[in-house]
């Protein structure tokens, strides 16, 4: 039989069609495990999970904020941040057994002993009460906590950011003897800068920015400076988000240099404001997350900042001691690459974001969350594998390309908090996700999908929002994710087949907001807790059967200068009387026998309501020892590097400060 050459035409062209959309539906589609292959990867992995200790006599729970009468028709989703939770070692006893959590119910900043480690001390909620004149619990509200030793004096400090004023210090006493457990009265509450602005802050994190030994500050701030969110008797209207994909009139970045401290009964600290640090135009997004990490190997750090309704940004650290300098970097696009998936180019929202080496190169990844819940403005999940090319980085290119899709870590929900963290010790690291936005039973999704679509001139007046109340959802059924990598190298959610020992599945939803990870016990199997917003929030004991050996380093700097490294194998055991402070921004690699590295830092509060605790934990598998190359800067800034070759296990570790040594540029 002929055929015209136009019906061959249309044929070949209906042919290339199908073809295409069946390419495009086997790319897109979830792909699962084997049924052996999930078997076989969930009997590795166990926890048990218990509640976050409260205080006695605690306030009524609350489930929704008082706002400003403007937005008081979409205050089930203003009113849906303020769950966070830190792990850290507050009394001393060199355990990372101590957290520090948020509960939204009732605003209290609650600290205590971690679930399961000993009744050390009765948990207690930290309260500035009448220590400032502007201090109104009415118009403000905690939003996160970080620990780190703030003032230098080997004791670990607290600080809380919040929304309706600028953070507060919470600054460890001296105590008069070791065994004196925390408590409230000893700590003394500052205000990181005075007069208490009206700032609506969402995270921070500590690192030495500019070389100079000491810690500095970086807050992420989210709604503008001088908003009345939260005073329902306030007068006027609220301004919101000027764009969906660029805006520039949030909280932002800031940025604060450490300059002096004191210790004792009445211990402080000061930090000044660096306003230059960055370009005027990258000081305004919407920040949710931070992520301090040394992606060159000069020992300073770059940041990358998590923005909401607008682009991330990678900053590349040109800091001198004394002074504070950022360069945005510019992914580069290629053909075929989506303009969303090149560094500073996105226009996605960014929740969190972590570091760890994901594809076992001997380099730092930078793994961010998104909104990805299915069918309702999904985004992607990034995965930034490092190109090792960090010498770019000084002409203003960002060397890395996202990888999510072809690794599996797209998508999982409308995330927050990520992390990334090796939970079997078998030196492949997990993939961790905080999801959920809004629980209830009227499901708003159309009119949230209707706003996201909508012209820009009206996002930012709330009289455009749809109403948003109590009893409304929003992905507020999005469960919890663990993923785990298979054979084929990608990675799959295994948390509904991860049953806990209460009976619970991993999967049972929780509006999740904070992931914090520490070793609470010292038994080599990292632990983690969630914190939950308008929920029970927990810690999960890790009892992983059968794990691979690992190395965990307690790193330290010392309180005085003279100090020459010094190595004690285990932890809770402090080099000496005084362990000296968390040597954050330390870099760890460890020399594999095939030649390989593993790598981490010791981080100083990357993420977004979640921190980790300051210990490096690498899983090693089968391996019993190896060398351990350990880099960091003394208190005077001097950079230093020493190799070890070490068992495997935990090993406290004080860093050197030599007495003679001058400044190495």
């Amino acid at each position: 039989m002929n055929r015209s050459p136009g019906w061959v035409r249309r044929r070949a062209t209906w042919f290339v069609s199908a073809a295409i959309v069946i390419s495009l539906y086997v790319m897109t589609r979830e792909r699962t495990l084997s049924k052996a292959e999930s078997e076989e990867v969930v009997n590795n992995f166990r926890f048990s999970r218990t509640p976050l200790p409260e205080v006695a006599n605690h306030p009524p729970y609350k489930y929704v904020r008082k706002v400003h009468p403007s937005v008081r028709h979409i205050r089930a989703y203003l009113s849906t941040l303020g769950a966070s939770v830190a792990l850290g070692d507050l009394d001393g006893d060199g355990l990372q057994d101590d957290v520090v959590w948020v509960d939204p119910r009732t605003d209290q900043v609650i600290c205590g002993p971690v679930p399961g480690t000993g009744a050390r001390y009765e948990p207690f909620a930290l309260d500035p009460g009448s220590s400032f004149p502007n201090w109104n619990p009415a118009t403000m509200c905690p939003q996160g906590s970080l620990i780190a030793d703030l003032n230098e004096d080997g004791l670990l400090d607290v600080l809380i950011v919040h929304w309706g004023r600028s953070p507060i210090v919470y600054l460890r006493k001296t105590p008069a003897d070791s065994k004196t457990p925390p408590t409230a009265a000893e700590f003394e509450a500052q205000e990181l800068i005075k007069g208490g602005d009206r700032w609506y802050s969402s995270t921070a994190a500590a690192a030495d920015l500019d070389g100079d030994g000491h810690l500095d500050l970086i807050i992420g701030n989210y709604f503008p400076d001088g908003s009345r969110l939260l005073d329902e008797n306030a007068q006027g209207f609220e301004t919101l988000h000027d764009s969906l994909a660029r805006s520039g009139n949030g909280g932002g970045l800031r940025f604060f240099r450490f300059v002096s401290a004191t210790s004792g009964q009445h211990p402080t600290v000061r930090f000044d404001q660096q306003s230059d640090a960055i370009a005027e135009e990258l000081t305004h997004g919407w920040t949710f997350a931070i992520g301090p990490a040394d992606l060159d190997g000069d020992l300073l750090p770059e940041i990358y900042v998590s923005n909401d309704f607008g682009p991330d940004r990678l900053l590349h650290n040109r800091s001198t001691p004394g002074h504070f300098q950022f360069m945005a970097l510019q992914g580069e696009r290629t053909t075929g690459t989506p303009a969303s998936w090149v560094i500073n180019q996105d226009s996605f929202k960014g929740m969190g974001v972590d570091f760890g080496d994901i594809n076992g190169d001997g380099l730092l990844d930078i793994y961010v969350s998104n909104l990805t819940p299915k069918w309702a403005l999904t985004e992607s999940h990034f995965l930034w594998l490092n190109t090792g090319q960090t010498e770019r980085m000084k002409d203003g290119i960002a060397p890395f390309r996202q990888a999510s899709e072809e690794l599996g870590l797209s998508r999982s929900g409308w995330s927050w908090d990520c992390r990334l963290a090796d939970l079997n010790n078998d030196g492949v690291l997990e993939a961790l996700q905080a999801n959920g936005f809004i629980k209830g039973q009227i499901n708003k999704w159309p009119e949230l999908q209707s706003l996201g679509t909508s012209n820009n001139q009206l996002l930012h007046n709330p009289k455009f929002w749809p109403n948003l109340q109590p009893g409304d959802d929003v992905s507020g059924h999005d469960t919890f994710a663990f993923f785990v990598r298979g054979r084929d190298g990608r990675y799959y959610d295994v948390a509904p087949e991860l049953m806990l020992q209460d009976g619970q599945s991993m999967s049972e939803a929780m509006v999740t907001r904070g992931i914090s990870l520490a070793d609470v016990d010292g038994d080599g199997r990292l632990d983690f807790a969630l914190a939950n917003q308008w929920q029970p929030s927990y810690f999960y004991h890790n009892e992983c059967p059968k794990p691979g050996n690992f190395m965990g380093l307690h790193l330290v700097l010392p309180l005085e200068k003279g100090k020459a490294t010094l190595v004690e194998p285990g932890i809770g055991h402090p080099v000496e009387e005084t362990p000296g402070r968390p040597a954050i921004g330390a870099a760890v690699a460890i020399r594999l026998p095939d030649g390989r590295k593993r790598v981490a830092q010791v981080d100083g509060g990357s993420g977004n309501a979640g921190k980790r605790a300051p210990d490096v934990h690498l899983g090693l598998d089968t391996i019993a020892e190896a060398p351990v190359e350990i880099r960091w800067r003394d208190p005077d800034g001097n950079p230093h590097e020493e190799t070890f070759h070490l068992k495997a296990g935990w090993h406290t570790i004080r860093l050197g400060w030599p007495a003679d040594r001058k400044r190495e540029l």
